[in-house]
């Protein structure tokens, strides 16, 4: 099997773990706690940057056409959603965390990296849910309450996710390294 072919293959796996990943959920909210963050850190950090963006790009494609894979389904509509730009965000989110990775993959460094992919995450998610909330839905929301609601509710979450992808991470690279 081509090289191409199984990185085509794993990035196919990790959009479906992303599309697993939101059924997987707390709702808070406007949001939910889910665990698509950790498949994109994981797509970030095994397929590295390119691949890793791409599985996540696939992932929301397949939402926006219709499949029901993100948390309140899909469909083109799924864009006037306030959450969204989190998913918009996944994409660079996994190309951050690749780029990071791509040449240390100590644990430090993966924690480093899901965190600024988590920065990124979050720099397109937070806009877009203002812009969402206060513009097309009128809702008024004030800075301050789309950052705690929005945002810091979830960090708690998100430390716990980075911190299983660090340790997962080098048991799962070694069948993503593989020359098979």
């Amino acid at each position: 099997m081509s090289q191409k072919t199984k990185m085509l293959a794993r990035a196919a796996l990790l959009a479906a773990l992303t599309a697993v990943g939101a059924f997987i959920k707390i709702p808070l909210g406007y949001s939910s706690i889910t665990l698509q963050f950790f498949f994109t850190s994981m797509a970030g950090c095994l397929l590295g940057p390119y691949w890793g963006a791409a599985s996540q790009g696939v992932y929301v494609l397949l939402g926006l056409v219709g499949l029901p894979i993100f948390t309140l389904g899909g469909g083109f509509g799924y864009v006037f959603q306030p959450t969204f730009g989190f998913l918009l965000g996944l994409i660079p989110s996994a190309l951050v965390i690749g780029l990071i990775t791509r040449k240390n993959r100590r644990p430090l460094r993966i924690i480093l990296a899901c965190a600024a992919g988590l920065a990124t995450l979050y720099a397109v998610g937070l806009p877009y849910m203002g812009l969402i909330l206060n513009v097309y839905l009128d809702k008024g929301w004030s800075l301050g309450r789309l950052l705690r609601d929005g945002m810091l509710l979830f960090l708690p979450g998100d430390a716990l996710k980075i911190t299983v992808a660090a340790i997962l991470f080098p048991k799962l690279s070694v069948f993503f390294d593989k020359k098979q």
